[in-house]
């Protein structure tokens, strides 16, 4: 044995020679992370600056007591080996507040052309309002980050055109974060023009919290996209979702999710967010277009929720509308919840239901409010009948690859479009505390958009290949 370890050695000087006197080995140039500030740990109060780019390795930490700001067009990636994580602590705040003409975007750290969901952990924000859950936990998140409490004015920060890319993944065994996870927010937080794209889970998740929010965009998500539980009972105006046909999670995969808890118990605060002027191009333009099979629901309401849903426009999901529980089918009888003044352009079935709820109490909540219409079939004028309504078919995702949807469509209502009118805000929701001062009530038009298409100018929808490097 010592024989042939000599040996070697002798084999391994000569091999060391023989390679010092070839040419050196060309120069390796960095990687690009390697030219990135790295963030990591506990942070203190301090200023991202847009003249840098930041990467984030394992689970990043705006504890309480800290502030970081970021300045408008900085870039922040998410390290998928680490899965890079920004999570701001209860007390603490995060001041993003991008522009139109620059917003802050945080991203895949994977080069152009290799991002893809999952790829980093995403924004997870953790405040002090109320939940209906005691000491709940965000999921995967260690240490355990608890959330909630009793202040729900309380502030978590500032969060304006900001962008969140191909975030959402698991941190440990079905603990996933979301593209943009609020856990207990309150409404002393500030959220408009927020866009989540290509996310390995839900694109925006609310537990519990009141925190109010404007211009939303969840785009090619995984799983749900508006997912609403543990109590939330906060106010958002003006939402757009599109839904890629072939992302879907195995959970099954919705326009809204909507839970009072993780299970049926009968919990306080009820789940009553609000939501008016949402407009849903889900995953099916046309009859018969094919799809996952994961993908379920315009809208699934479960285990007592109670959201409100109004002015809005869905489309383009195999089932219209679920109640999963006879406590939902209660709640809207109740009138803890309603569903008023909405439309569903359904290519198949309308209605279901689940957990002792019946499919004709579905259907008779829904229509003593709202509209369902039926798609004309395949070979029929389906894309005439979408304009009809003011919708362009050439915005369902059906139609185009990941590399090929256009990176700034165009939402706005066409001319003539039905849509254009016929808004209400006279439901006595709107004059509950907490909500009689938020909404635009002057809104003429159903779903999200009118003459005006708040998303251009800072969204991107094909960020795939975008290129981010400092000028």
């Amino acid at each position: 044995m010592k024989k042939n370890l000599k040996f070697a050695a002798i084999a391994a000087l000569l091999a060391f020679s023989f390679a010092c006197s070839e040419d050196p080995e060309p120069i390796v140039t960095p990687e690009p992370e390697d030219e990135l500030v790295a963030l990591s740990g506990n942070l203190s109060t301090q200023t991202l600056t847009a003249d840098k780019q930041y990467l984030l390795q394992g689970q990043v930490f705006v504890r309480s007591g800290q502030t970081v700001t970021i300045q408008p067009g900085t870039v922040i990636y998410g390290e998928k080996r680490s899965k890079g994580t920004l999570i701001v602590d209860r007390g603490g705040k995060l001041i993003a507040r991008g522009t139109k003409e620059n917003p802050i975007i945080m991203t895949s750290a994977q080069a152009e052309g290799e991002r893809d969901r999952s790829d980093w952990g995403g924004l997870v924000i953790a405040g002090r309002a109320r939940t209906n859950q005691v000491d709940p936990a965000v999921e995967g998140i260690d240490p355990v980050l608890i959330f909630g409490g009793t202040d729900d004015n309380d502030s978590s920060g500032e969060y304006e055109y900001l962008r969140v890319e191909y975030a959402g993944i698991e941190l440990t065994p079905n603990n996933e974060t979301n593209s943009i996870t609020m856990a207990g927010v309150g409404k002393g937080t500030f959220m408009e023009h927020l866009m989540v794209s290509f996310g390995g889970d839900d694109g925006f998740e609310w537990f519990g919290g009141n925190v109010d929010a404007r211009y939303l965009i969840s785009h090619s998500t995984w799983d749900d996209d508006l997912d609403v539980d543990y109590g939330y009972s906060g106010n958002v105006q003006w939402a757009l979702v599109v839904r890629n046909p072939f992302y879907a999670d195995q959970s099954q995969s919705n326009a809204f999710e909507c839970d009072n808890g993780p299970n049926d118990n009968d919990v306080q605060p009820y789940t009553t967010g609000t939501f008016s002027n949402v407009t849903v191009y889900g995953p099916r333009d046309r009859v018969g277009r094919s799809i996952s099979g994961n993908n379920f629901h315009a809208i699934d309401l479960r285990r007592r929720t109670a959201v409100s849903i109004f002015n809005s426009v869905f489309t383009g999901f195999p089932t219209g509308v679920r109640f999963n529980t006879q406590s939902v089918t209660d709640q809207y009888n109740a009138g803890t919840g309603v569903l008023a003044n909405n439309i569903i352009i359904n290519p198949n079935a309308n209605y279901a239901a689940g957990g002792g709820a019946a499919v004709a109490d579905v259907q008779s909540i829904w229509e003593a409010k709202n509209t369902t219409v039926s798609l004309p079939a395949a070979d029929g004028p389906w894309e005439d009948f979408y304009r009809t309504y003011g919708l362009r078919p050439e915005n369902f995702f059906a139609r185009y690859t990941v590399s090929t949807y256009p990176n700034n469509p165009n939402f706005t209502l066409l001319a003539n479009g039905t849509l254009a009118t016929g808004a209400k805000f006279d439901d006595p929701k709107f004059s509950e505390a907490g909500r009689s001062t938020y909404f635009d009530k002057n809104v003429p038009y159903i779903g999200a958009f009118g003459s005006t298409d708040w998303t251009d100018g800072w969204a991107e929808f094909a960020p795939l290949n975008k290129v981010y490097k400092q000028q």
